[in-house]
């Protein structure tokens, strides 16, 4: 990725780990959690949301990746204030992959219909392709990622607590996997992307 491309790129990126965390922060708050304004994530600051791993593999995968990802310093949630703590939790994990999910419908409507063309083009189609993998990515049914707290809804309790407990070891889990099956992973994952995305086009008239 050429560097004026990235520079432009950057507000997007932080933007869209922000929002991602943050939807998961007013949920929690809507949902009787005090957590999230007790830890100060009712903000757009970005100092608060980013985590400097996560950020620094952004800008490692901008330039040298397929797929630029990264992510940004969790929100701490506590389910015991929710009413409903398994259905609460996934709606509160659902929250931040829709909101990324919303803001790559956005970039693909400004691609299809914008009269965008050079650097804003590239910027756009670079944001969209930051969202789309954020949103998909973190819908992987695996702990601690926000697919498994959705799937965990319908758990029995029991099963539930175990689940849970997979929190942490299941990224160690994810990694190994993606390691093992490197190539089809990423054909599968590119699948899904080139599938959403023409799901995209559709919904936005392209």
């Amino acid at each position: 990725m050429p560097l004026e491309t990235f520079l432009y790129l950057l507000p997007f990126l932080l933007g869209s780990l922000i929002l991602h965390e943050l939807a998961h922060a007013y949920v929690a708050t809507w949902l009787g959690d005090p957590t999230p304004r007790e830890q100060g994530r009712l903000t757009l600051n970005p100092i608060v949301h980013l985590d400097p791993l996560g950020s620094a593999m952004f800008v490692l995968t901008a330039f040298i990746g397929s797929f630029i990802f990264g992510w940004a310093k969790p929100v701490l949630v506590n389910a015991r204030w929710f009413r409903r703590p398994q259905v609460d939790m996934a709606l509160v994990a659902a929250a931040g992959p829709a909101t990324n999910l919303v803001v790559a419908l956005v970039c693909v409507a400004l691609l299809v219909h914008g009269d965008l063309d050079g650097t804003a083009f590239d910027v756009a189609l670079r944001a969209y392709e930051v969202n789309i993998v954020l949103g998909i990515f973190n819908l992987i049914p695996i702990p601690p990622l926000d697919g498994s707290r959705i799937v965990a809804a319908v758990f029995p309790s029991a099963l539930y607590a175990r689940w849970a407990q997979l929190d942490q070891v299941g990224m160690i889990a994810l990694f190994g996997l993606i390691f093992v099956f490197n190539d089809r992973f990423w054909e599968f994952f590119s699948t899904v992307l080139d599938e959403t995305t023409r799901v995209m086009v559709s919904i936005v008239g392209g």
